[in-house]
């Protein structure tokens, strides 16, 4: 299984490698692996075109495998971007200013937030219709 996410994670490095840099090659700046063979795991990689990616995993809940690490894209703009994840039982979760956030919430739902919220202290209860039932 950790051989297939490093294989997996090493064939998207090299495909968004071959996309940016049509006409000429990849050197590979670092490539350090290392598989336990326990379910524990760790790997990085550089490359000169700006791709980094740097993953440790150990093993989870129900044979599932845990992993937190971070990935470096370069952008058009010159600049990077860099992605810092965990996967693990609750999904893939990546943190990093170039994703996309949600609006900010309206005011009028801060107001009914906190009247939900002093109806909760007076132990209101409403059933799944939004019929009070106390």
């Amino acid at each position: 299984m950790n051989s297939a996410i490093i294989a997996f994670f090493g064939i998207l490095a090299v495909s968004l490698a071959s996309a940016q840099t049509q006409d000429r090659v990849v050197a590979l700046l670092r490539d350090d692996r290392v598989d336990q063979g326990d379910g524990n795991f760790n790997y990085a990689f550089a490359a000169d075109n700006g791709l980094e990616m740097e993953v440790v995993g150990a093993p989870g809940a129900e044979g599932a495998v845990g992993m937190r690490g971070f990935y470096v894209l370069p952008l058009e703009s010159g600049g990077v971007a860099r992605v810092e994840f965990v996967a693990d039982a609750a999904g893939f979760q990546p943190s990093s200013d170039i994703l996309p956030t949600p609006h900010p919430l309206p005011e009028h739902v801060y107001e009914l937030l906190e009247i939900a919220e002093e109806f909760r202290r007076q132990g209101v209860q409403f059933d799944n219709q939004g019929r009070r039932l106390n």
